[in-house]
Protein backbone atom coordinates (compact mmCIF):
# COMPACT_ATOMS: atom_id res chain seq x y z
CA UNK A 1 0.00 0.00 0.00
CA UNK A 2 1.24 3.48 -0.88
CA UNK A 3 1.99 5.64 2.14
CA UNK A 4 2.51 9.37 2.30
CA UNK A 5 5.72 10.60 3.91
CA UNK A 6 3.83 13.19 5.96
CA UNK A 7 2.06 12.00 9.06
CA UNK A 8 1.38 12.47 12.76
CA UNK A 9 0.68 10.12 15.65
CA UNK A 10 0.29 10.50 19.42
CA UNK A 11 -0.27 8.09 22.27
CA UNK A 12 -0.45 8.41 26.08
CA UNK A 13 0.11 5.64 28.60
CA UNK A 14 -0.32 5.74 32.38
CA UNK A 15 1.90 3.21 34.09
CA UNK A 16 3.00 3.02 37.74
CA UNK A 17 1.78 6.54 38.35
CA UNK A 18 3.76 8.00 35.46
CA UNK A 19 2.07 9.47 32.39
CA UNK A 20 4.13 8.62 29.28
CA UNK A 21 3.49 10.52 26.05
CA UNK A 22 5.00 9.77 22.65
CA UNK A 23 4.38 12.01 19.64
CA UNK A 24 5.73 11.40 16.16
CA UNK A 25 5.53 13.58 13.06
CA UNK A 26 7.26 13.49 9.70
CA UNK A 27 7.81 15.48 6.53
CA UNK A 28 9.33 14.59 3.17
CA UNK A 29 12.94 13.45 3.01
CA UNK A 30 14.83 11.33 0.53
CA UNK A 31 16.10 9.03 3.28
CA UNK A 32 15.23 8.09 6.87
CA UNK A 33 16.30 10.93 9.16
CA UNK A 34 15.53 10.72 12.86
CA UNK A 35 15.64 13.11 15.81
CA UNK A 36 14.13 12.83 19.29
CA UNK A 37 13.43 15.03 22.31
CA UNK A 38 13.47 13.04 25.53
CA UNK A 39 13.10 14.01 29.20
CA UNK A 40 16.20 15.06 31.10
CA UNK A 41 18.17 12.02 32.19
CA UNK A 42 16.61 9.82 29.50
CA UNK A 43 19.10 10.24 26.67
CA UNK A 44 19.40 6.43 26.60
CA UNK A 45 15.98 6.36 24.91
CA UNK A 46 17.18 8.03 21.69
CA UNK A 47 19.00 5.09 20.13
CA UNK A 48 16.29 2.66 21.21
CA UNK A 49 13.61 4.85 19.63
CA UNK A 50 15.63 5.30 16.45
CA UNK A 51 15.94 1.54 15.99
CA UNK A 52 12.27 1.06 16.89
CA UNK A 53 11.00 3.52 14.26
CA UNK A 54 13.59 2.56 11.60
CA UNK A 55 12.06 -0.93 11.56
CA UNK A 56 8.64 0.53 10.78
CA UNK A 57 9.32 3.58 8.61
CA UNK A 58 11.30 3.57 5.35
CA UNK A 59 11.66 7.26 4.50
CA UNK A 60 10.97 10.70 5.87
CA UNK A 61 12.33 13.24 8.32
CA UNK A 62 11.04 11.84 11.60
CA UNK A 63 10.72 13.92 14.78
CA UNK A 64 9.75 12.22 18.03
CA UNK A 65 8.84 13.77 21.39
CA UNK A 66 8.74 11.76 24.61
CA UNK A 67 7.14 13.15 27.76
CA UNK A 68 7.10 11.70 31.31
CA UNK A 69 5.04 13.28 34.09
CA UNK A 70 4.39 12.21 37.68
CA UNK A 71 5.69 9.27 39.70
CA UNK A 72 9.18 9.26 41.15
CA UNK A 73 10.26 11.98 38.74
CA UNK A 74 8.15 14.41 40.78
CA UNK A 75 9.95 13.57 44.03
CA UNK A 76 13.25 15.24 43.18
CA UNK A 77 15.03 16.82 46.16
CA UNK A 78 16.52 20.32 45.94
CA UNK A 79 19.35 21.18 48.33
CA UNK A 80 21.66 24.18 48.75
CA UNK A 81 25.33 23.84 47.96
CA UNK A 82 26.40 25.93 50.94
CA UNK A 83 30.08 25.98 50.04
CA UNK A 84 29.34 27.50 46.67
CA UNK A 85 26.80 29.93 48.18
CA UNK A 86 29.33 31.11 50.79
CA UNK A 87 32.02 31.64 48.17
CA UNK A 88 29.61 33.49 45.96
CA UNK A 89 28.46 35.84 48.75
CA UNK A 90 32.05 36.55 49.80
CA UNK A 91 33.01 37.25 46.20
CA UNK A 92 30.16 39.75 45.86
CA UNK A 93 31.17 41.50 49.10
CA UNK A 94 34.78 41.72 47.91
CA UNK A 95 33.62 43.13 44.58
CA UNK A 96 31.47 45.72 46.39
CA UNK A 97 34.29 46.80 48.73
CA UNK A 98 36.97 46.97 46.04
CA UNK A 99 34.97 49.16 43.70
CA UNK A 100 33.02 51.12 46.28
CA UNK A 101 29.66 49.83 45.10
CA UNK A 102 26.50 50.61 47.07
CA UNK A 103 23.70 48.25 48.03
CA UNK A 104 23.47 44.96 49.87
CA UNK A 105 24.04 41.44 48.64
CA UNK A 106 20.54 40.02 48.20
CA UNK A 107 19.03 36.57 47.73
CA UNK A 108 18.28 37.37 44.11
CA UNK A 109 21.99 38.01 43.54
CA UNK A 110 22.93 34.63 44.97
CA UNK A 111 20.38 32.47 43.15
CA UNK A 112 21.59 33.76 39.80
CA UNK A 113 24.38 31.21 40.18
CA UNK A 114 23.00 27.87 39.00
CA UNK A 115 25.57 25.95 41.04
CA UNK A 116 24.07 27.15 44.33
CA UNK A 117 21.28 24.55 44.11
CA UNK A 118 21.68 20.80 43.78
CA UNK A 119 18.83 18.75 42.37
CA UNK A 120 18.85 15.11 43.34
CA UNK A 121 16.61 12.97 41.18
CA UNK A 122 15.74 9.35 41.94
CA UNK A 123 17.69 6.96 39.73
CA UNK A 124 15.58 5.67 36.86
CA UNK A 125 15.15 2.00 36.08
CA UNK A 126 16.02 2.18 32.39
CA UNK A 127 14.43 -1.16 31.53
CA UNK A 128 11.12 -0.17 33.13
CA UNK A 129 11.15 3.24 31.47
CA UNK A 130 11.91 1.77 28.04
CA UNK A 131 9.19 -0.86 28.45
CA UNK A 132 6.60 1.86 29.04
CA UNK A 133 7.92 4.19 26.35
CA UNK A 134 7.97 1.31 23.84
CA UNK A 135 4.30 0.64 24.52
CA UNK A 136 3.46 4.31 24.01
CA UNK A 137 5.64 4.43 20.88
CA UNK A 138 3.77 1.42 19.48
CA UNK A 139 0.44 3.20 19.89
CA UNK A 140 1.83 6.40 18.38
CA UNK A 141 3.36 4.71 15.34
CA UNK A 142 0.12 2.81 14.66
CA UNK A 143 -1.79 6.10 14.51
CA UNK A 144 1.04 7.63 12.48
CA UNK A 145 1.05 4.83 9.87
CA UNK A 146 -2.75 4.91 9.61
CA UNK A 147 -2.60 8.61 8.78
CA UNK A 148 0.16 7.98 6.23
CA UNK A 149 -1.88 5.22 4.59
CA UNK A 150 -5.01 7.38 4.41
CA UNK A 151 -3.05 10.15 2.70
CA UNK A 152 -1.35 7.51 0.55
CA UNK A 153 -4.69 6.37 -0.87
CA UNK A 154 -5.37 9.90 -2.08
CA UNK A 155 -1.90 10.19 -3.60
CA UNK A 156 -2.25 6.83 -5.35
CA UNK A 157 -5.61 7.72 -6.88
CA UNK A 158 -4.27 11.03 -8.14
CA UNK A 159 -1.20 9.42 -9.73
CA UNK A 160 -3.24 6.65 -11.38
CA UNK A 161 -5.70 9.21 -12.74
CA UNK A 162 -2.85 11.18 -14.30
CA UNK A 163 -1.32 7.99 -15.71
CA UNK A 164 -4.61 7.12 -17.41
CA UNK A 165 -4.81 10.63 -18.84
CA UNK A 166 -1.29 10.26 -20.26
CA UNK A 167 -2.26 6.94 -21.86
CA UNK A 168 -5.17 8.68 -23.58
CA UNK A 169 -2.82 11.34 -24.92
CA UNK A 170 -0.30 8.72 -26.09
CA UNK A 171 -3.15 7.22 -28.09
CA UNK A 172 -3.69 10.61 -29.74
CA UNK A 173 0.02 10.81 -30.62
CA UNK A 174 -0.16 7.37 -32.24
CA UNK A 175 -3.25 8.45 -34.14
CA UNK A 176 -1.66 11.64 -35.45
CA UNK A 177 1.73 10.15 -36.36
CA UNK A 178 0.62 8.52 -39.70
CA UNK A 179 -1.09 11.77 -40.69
CA UNK A 180 2.26 13.55 -40.34
CA UNK A 181 3.90 11.24 -42.87
CA UNK A 182 0.95 11.56 -45.26
CA UNK A 183 1.10 15.36 -45.15
CA UNK A 184 4.87 15.29 -45.69
CA UNK A 185 4.54 13.10 -48.77
CA UNK A 186 1.88 15.38 -50.24
CA UNK A 187 4.07 18.44 -49.63
CA UNK A 188 7.09 16.69 -51.12
CA UNK A 189 5.21 15.66 -54.24
CA UNK A 190 3.80 19.16 -54.69
CA UNK A 191 7.26 20.69 -54.30
CA UNK A 192 8.75 18.33 -56.87
CA UNK A 193 5.99 19.14 -59.34
CA UNK A 194 6.68 22.84 -58.95
CA UNK A 195 10.41 22.31 -59.49
CA UNK A 196 10.16 19.85 -62.35
CA UNK A 197 7.08 21.53 -63.90
CA UNK A 198 6.00 19.29 -66.79
CA UNK A 199 8.70 16.67 -66.37
CA UNK A 200 7.70 13.27 -65.04
CA UNK A 201 8.14 12.69 -61.31
CA UNK A 202 10.30 9.83 -60.11
CA UNK A 203 7.90 7.93 -57.86
CA UNK A 204 10.79 5.95 -56.40
CA UNK A 205 12.47 9.15 -55.26
CA UNK A 206 9.32 10.20 -53.47
CA UNK A 207 9.12 6.82 -51.77
CA UNK A 208 12.78 7.01 -50.72
CA UNK A 209 12.45 10.52 -49.31
CA UNK A 210 9.26 9.57 -47.53
CA UNK A 211 10.92 6.50 -46.03
CA UNK A 212 13.84 8.56 -44.73
CA UNK A 213 11.46 11.11 -43.23
CA UNK A 214 9.30 8.38 -41.73
CA UNK A 215 12.32 6.91 -40.00
CA UNK A 216 13.21 10.32 -38.52
CA UNK A 217 9.76 11.00 -37.12
CA UNK A 218 8.81 7.46 -36.08
CA UNK A 219 7.73 7.49 -32.43
CA UNK A 220 6.19 4.02 -32.16
CA UNK A 221 9.11 2.69 -30.10
CA UNK A 222 8.90 5.65 -27.74
CA UNK A 223 5.14 5.36 -27.28
CA UNK A 224 5.47 1.62 -26.59
CA UNK A 225 8.11 2.26 -23.94
CA UNK A 226 6.11 5.12 -22.46
CA UNK A 227 3.06 2.86 -22.17
CA UNK A 228 5.25 0.23 -20.53
CA UNK A 229 6.61 2.70 -17.97
CA UNK A 230 3.10 3.87 -17.12
CA UNK A 231 1.88 0.29 -16.64
CA UNK A 232 4.89 -0.37 -14.42
CA UNK A 233 4.16 2.73 -12.35
CA UNK A 234 0.52 1.72 -11.83
CA UNK A 235 1.63 -1.80 -10.89
CA UNK A 236 4.05 -0.37 -8.34
CA UNK A 237 1.31 1.80 -6.84
CA UNK A 238 -0.90 -1.26 -6.41
CA UNK A 239 1.96 -3.21 -4.80
CA UNK A 240 2.31 -3.74 -1.06
CA UNK A 241 6.05 -3.01 -1.24
CA UNK A 242 7.72 0.25 -0.24
CA UNK A 243 8.99 1.57 -3.57
CA UNK A 244 9.44 5.30 -3.10
CA UNK A 245 12.90 5.50 -4.66
CA UNK A 246 11.93 3.30 -7.63
CA UNK A 247 9.10 5.69 -8.47
CA UNK A 248 11.69 8.40 -9.12
CA UNK A 249 13.48 6.27 -11.71
CA UNK A 250 10.33 5.24 -13.58
CA UNK A 251 9.04 8.81 -13.81
CA UNK A 252 12.45 9.94 -15.04
CA UNK A 253 12.22 7.36 -17.85
CA UNK A 254 8.69 8.49 -18.70
CA UNK A 255 9.96 12.03 -19.09
CA UNK A 256 12.84 10.84 -21.27
CA UNK A 257 10.46 9.14 -23.73
CA UNK A 258 8.17 12.19 -23.82
CA UNK A 259 11.16 14.42 -24.63
CA UNK A 260 12.19 12.13 -27.49
CA UNK A 261 8.68 12.15 -28.94
CA UNK A 262 8.66 15.92 -28.72
CA UNK A 263 12.02 16.26 -30.46
CA UNK A 264 10.84 14.04 -33.33
CA UNK A 265 7.46 15.70 -33.71
CA UNK A 266 6.86 17.40 -37.06
CA UNK A 267 3.22 17.98 -36.28
CA UNK A 268 1.85 20.91 -34.31
CA UNK A 269 -0.88 18.75 -32.80
CA UNK A 270 1.63 16.15 -31.56
CA UNK A 271 3.81 18.93 -30.13
CA UNK A 272 0.84 20.29 -28.21
CA UNK A 273 -0.01 16.82 -26.89
CA UNK A 274 3.58 16.23 -25.78
CA UNK A 275 3.54 19.50 -23.82
CA UNK A 276 0.44 18.27 -22.00
CA UNK A 277 2.01 14.86 -21.38
CA UNK A 278 5.10 16.45 -19.86
CA UNK A 279 2.90 18.62 -17.68
CA UNK A 280 1.17 15.54 -16.29
CA UNK A 281 4.49 13.75 -15.75
CA UNK A 282 5.77 16.73 -13.78
CA UNK A 283 2.65 16.65 -11.57
CA UNK A 284 3.22 12.93 -11.01
CA UNK A 285 6.85 13.61 -10.13
CA UNK A 286 5.74 16.17 -7.55
CA UNK A 287 3.27 13.72 -6.03
CA UNK A 288 5.70 10.83 -5.73
CA UNK A 289 8.02 13.06 -3.71
CA UNK A 290 5.39 12.58 -1.00
CA UNK A 291 5.42 8.77 -1.21
CA UNK A 292 7.36 6.73 1.35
Amino acid sequence: MVRSMTGYGRFELLKDGVNYTVEIKSVNHRYFEFSARTPKGCAFLEEKLKAFFADRIARGKIEVYVGMDGGSRSSSVVTVNEAVADSYVEALKTLKKKYGLSGKVSLSDVILNNDVFLIERPKLNEDEVWSAVEQAATGAVEAFIKMRETEGVRLAEDVKSRCNHILEMVGLVEKNAPETLKNYRERLEKKLREVLENSSIDEQRILTEAAIFADKIAVDEETVRLRSHIEQLISMINSDETLGKKFDFVVQEMNREANTIGSKAQNIEITRIVVDIKGEIEKIREQIQNIE
